[in-house]
């Protein structure tokens, strides 16, 4: 009959040699790591007090201007690559028309021009508009999200 301190010791040694399996091997564990994902922009300049900047995919943007620069409910189709496109909801207004006239609407979000800002990777520019009113993506026309300017167009 075994005693209880031989089956401590029996169990004791079970468990070491199972923790411990591949104590000897020379062949090291490769360790990976996931490739570092870019940012939407930073607080900077007139985006200070926004919403969603320096964060990866954010659900909501906002520029800290009026109603039409709060882009929710946004759903990224894509992150990562050189442009990352996805959907929300914010007003438009139509040509002529006030600020608060404006109506909730789906948007297309895009966010470009990636790099690095201040040695960070992000997407330094984004621009939404309305494909359903006729409006289509320019690159020439976004928010410097790196510098917190806008950029007018041409």
């Amino acid at each position: 009959m075994m005693t209880a301190l031989r089956a401590f010791g029996l169990a004791l040694g079970v468990a070491a040699t199972l923790t411990c399996a591949g104590c000897g091997s020379t062949s090291p564990t490769p360790v990976t790591t996931p490739a570092a994902l870019p940012v939407l922009g930073r607080l900077a300049g007139v985006f200070a007090h926004g919403t969603g900047f320096g964060q990866v995919r954010p659900a909501k943007i906002f520029n800290g201007g009026d109603p039409t620069g709060l882009l929710t409910h946004v759903v990224w189709k894509s992150w990562g690559g050189h442009d990352a496109v996805g959907t929300g909801k914010t007003d438009y207004v139509g040509p002529g028309k006030s600020v608060a006239a404006g109506t909730e609407e789906r948007a297309t979000v895009r966010a470009f021009r990636l790099g690095t800002c201040d040695g960070k990777l992000m997407y330094r520019a984004v621009e939404w508009y309305f494909p359903q009113h006729g409006q289509a993506f320019s690159p020439s026309h976004y928010e410097n999200i790196c510098k917190g300017t806008y950029v007018p167009g041409s």
